[in-house]
Order: structure tokens, then sequence, then C-alpha cells
């Protein structure tokens, strides 16, 4: 077989080991993946990268960390694994993009934080109230989505940097 699969040349799972193999030449193949992975057979990583099966939860996090993709454990969670589909996909491919949808937040939140002190500040929360608190919560899951790709961006790329410069 080829070092190039086409079959699973669009898989994420065969993409992050792909880019971890310029690191670490014993994930140029199946077979030192699985090995490092502590899988006896190089056909667990196949059937993965070939969509043939999802590996579990703990062989994402152990490819997350011997790959240093931590993108893949968010991936998992939002689109792969039954409980974590409502979890909210995270970007980590542009620093000037998350940046932007930071600092759009921050202007929301703030605009946000008089209409939170007034619709609390009787301690009562009335009926006509709740569209209101609707949109402080919508603004402050924006900021936590924002926080959750910075965090990830820094985890991810920061991280590959400091390898390059070693």
């Amino acid at each position: 077989m080829g070092t190039n699969p086409t079959k699973a040349a669009d898989n994420v799972f065969y993409l992050a080991r792909k880019k971890a193999s310029m690191y670490n030449e014993k994930l140029c193949s199946r077979a030192g993946a699985a090995e490092l992975l502590g899988y006896a057979s190089s056909s667990t990583i196949s059937d993965w990268e070939l969509g043939i099966s999802l590996p579990t939860a703990q062989a994402v996090l152990k490819m997350s960390d011997l790959y240093h993709a931590p993108e893949l454990i968010n991936l998992y969670c939002t689109s792969m694994c039954p409980l974590g589909k409502t979890v909210q996909r995270v970007d980590t491919d542009s620093l000037d993009r998350i940046t932007i949808q930071a600092l759009s937040t921050f202007e929301k939140v703030m605009k946000t934080r008089g209409i939170l002190l007034e619709i609390t500040a009787d301690g009562v929360i009335t009926e006509d109230e709740e569209d209101s608190l609707d949109l402080v919560i919508q603004h402050f899951e924006e900021l936590e989505k924002v926080a959750q790709d910075l965090k990830l961006w820094v985890k991810k790329n920061l991280r590959e940097h400091k390898e390059v410069l070693e």
C-alpha cells in the first residue's frame, strides 16, 4: 500500500497522523502509530482512518496527545460522540478570525451588562424580561465559544511552534 492512501485522504485521523509524522517518523506508518498508541495491530488505525469504525473516546485522547492535535477531541465530541453532539465545534485555523469574533462578542457582552443589571436588580425575573434574559445568555454562550476557540488555538499552535523551534 502506498504512503498516501486515497480512501483515507480526507479523514481527520489520517490527516492528523500524517501532519504529526513531520515531527515523529514512526507516525509515517499505521504500524508505527499503532505501536505508539499501544495497539497490537495497525488494522485498528486503518479502520479509523478508512471510516470503517470510530475510535473510542480514550483512543481519541491518546491520538490527540501523540499527534499534537487537540482539535481531534473537539471534532470527536461535536460530531462523533452521541453524548457530545450538542457541543459547538471549535475553530483552530485562524487567530485573526478568532480575535475578530472575540472583539465583537466583547462589545455585545458590554452592552448586555446594563440589560442584565436591569433584569436582575429587583431579584425577580418577570415574563416580559425573559426575552432580554435569553439575549444575555446567548451573548455569554458566544463568549464561551470564542474562549474555547482561542484556548484550543493556543494549545494547538503554540505547542507546534515550540516543537519546530526545538
